[in-house]
């Protein structure tokens, strides 16, 4: 996998696979992390005389839809950078190509939303080798679609000699394999959220790899189930149970730890009616919301001692004031820790924003189900594809 200062860029056109999936409102840009991840990439390529060309999706459209198109990503991406930035009317059709063509070196062409062919998501042939047509060098730095193997992040890297990973996403990768091959030690991984089988296969990596896994969310009441403790009303996935029970049983390098208290409601509301559990054995039609205060600290005392901590997914409901204790103390543990940080997933990065400071982690990833997959061990289509051609 190449970087971008083993690539020519002067004068050249770069397709640049970017993942500017934002969430918008009225039209409007309401949160731009993942643009802003792209701006290094861009402005690199930039000042090395590269005529940019940025392909990406928004939404999951069934077809050309007003509503997703990028003419709000590109305004925004003209403000940032204070380029001259066009926005085709299409993405691989007349407009895109005329517009390619008239680039001059720094410029920047944002291509209509690649998901308004319909031939994107299936990786068709004809739709790659299109893409290919507008560029001289093609460059993934959208590593959160990484794991995708559509015809812009996948086909396209076949068909163009020169191929790069961008800033983001050679970032990514190396910083998320180095977890698995060379970590400081101790290595702790907390795992929270509401689903065991999403993060069973990340659970199973972590513990022959890891030193300690920390649990917490509501997955970690098919865990207890397991056990043989009650949950009451709490969300805990019946299809979760056998997958805890084997992780229980798995054995491996690893601790596993689980809550020892809680933090309860009679409902999943900011005004519920909130009970400390001394154990964790939830009595009938309570709710499980967050771990407790002992838990907390425990799991706190972990990541402080640890070379290495990954984070993914919140202790409880921390959207909701009563049920915020846990995550927030994991979030100022991690923030606060000594060692290596690495933090993925939307909901913890929410509450690492909400809580902590973003800016005291070693690292933020980007890339939600393609940072677990890559760390299950899985290939990821995007990077296979660039590694591929780099070995041509």
């Amino acid at each position: 996998m190449r970087r971008l200062d083993e690539v020519p860029l002067d004068g050249r056109r770069v397709l640049v696979r970017v993942d500017f999936n934002v969430p918008l409102e009225d039209g409007r840009i309401v949160e731009d992390t993942r643009i802003r991840a792209a701006l290094p990439t861009i402005a690199y390529l930039r000042e090395h005389g590269a005529k940019v060309i940025l392909a990406s999706h928004l939404g999951r459209p069934k077809g050309p839809d007003p509503k997703l198109s990028l003419a709000p990503v590109a305004r925004h991406l003209a403000e940032l950078t204070d380029a001259h930035v066009e926005l085709a009317q299409d993405v691989v059709g007349p407009s895109a190509q005329a517009l390619a063509r008239g680039l001059a070196p720094g410029e920047i062409l944002v291509l209509e939303n690649v998901r308004f062919e319909p031939g994107e998501t299936a990786n068709d042939p004809a739709l790659a080798q299109a893409f290919a047509a507008l560029a001289d060098v093609y460059v993934n730095d959208a590593f959160g679609s990484a794991h995708r193997a559509h015809a812009s992040t996948e086909g396209v890297a076949h068909l163009v000699a020169d191929t790069a990973a961008g800033a983001l996403l050679e970032r990514e990768v190396t910083t998320l394999r180095s977890l698995l091959t060379d970590p400081a030690r101790p290595l702790v991984a907390v795992l929270g959220g509401s689903k065991v089988t999403d993060k069973i296969a990340v659970i199973e990596r972590f513990l022959d790899l890891a030193d300690a896994v920390l649990i917490g969310g509501a997955m970690c009441f098919p865990f207890l189930r397991a056990q043989g403790h009650p949950v009451g009303a709490s969300l805990c996935e019946d299809a979760g149970v056998e997958p805890a029970r084997a992780a229980l049983a798995h054995g491996g390098r690893a601790e596993l730890m689980l809550p020892v208290d809680l933090v309860l409601g009679d409902r999943v509301a900011a005004d519920a009616t909130r009970r400390e559990l001394d154990g964790v054995d939830v009595p009938e039609a309570w709710i499980g919301l967050d771990i407790g205060a002992r838990s907390a600290a425990r799991y706190a005392e972990r990541i402080g001692g640890a070379g290495t901590v990954f984070w993914n997914g919140p202790m409880g409901v921390f959207e909701l004031e009563p049920f915020a204790a846990g995550t927030r103390v994991v979030a100022q543990a991690v923030a606060g820790a000594a060692g290596v940080t690495v933090v993925g997933g939307g909901d913890s990065l929410a509450a690492l924003a909400r809580f902590a400071d973003p800016s005291a982690v070693t690292h933020v990833s980007t890339g939600g189900g393609a940072t677990l997959e890559l760390i299950e061990g899985r290939t990821l289509p995007g990077v296979a594809a660039l590694e591929g051609n780099a070995t041509r």
